[in-house]
């Protein structure tokens, strides 16, 4: 057994007079019209970088449909990173190869697939009742 998967099924293994009920949610279906993996987190954005000049870097890879730079609300200046949506998931793919470690106005940059935000989603949590001896635990 993976050792891993040992700790894990030990970390999450009850008391023995414990019960456990596990709440599991599905989040509703995306709504987006895009592929999961078609937007690029990309980081270490140069202050003078801008969605025009960042959509230019990238589109010789592919259709971009959105692009977007994360601004400091009090400062107005970039915080320097930003989110590119591709059109298809394999230009996102060959965007990530290629771009990733380059340099954009001096600066290289870090390039990954963006997750989904999480923001007001159910997280699944696993409710233990009737806790018993915490004496008979590393048994």
């Amino acid at each position: 057994m993976n050792s891993l998967a040992f700790i894990a099924r030990r970390a999450l293994r009850p008391a023995d007079n414990a019960t456990v009920n596990l709440r599991c949610y599905c989040p509703p279906p995306s709504s987006s019209s895009l592929a999961p993996n078609s937007k690029l987190f990309v980081a270490g954005l140069s202050w003078s970088v801008d969605e025009m000049s960042l959509k230019d870097a990238f589109s010789s890879f592919g259709e971009v449909t959105e692009v977007k730079i994360i601004y400091d609300k009090d400062s107005g200046r970039s915080r320097g990173f930003g989110f590119v949506h591709f059109s298809k998931e394999d230009h996102a793919k060959c965007a990530k190869d290629a771009m990733d470690g380059k340099a954009l106005l001096g600066r290289p940059l870090r390039i990954s697939f963006a997750l989904e935000r999480l923001r007001g989603e159910p997280v699944v949590v696993p409710r233990i009742t009737n806790i018993g001896d915490f004496s008979r635990r590393n048994t």
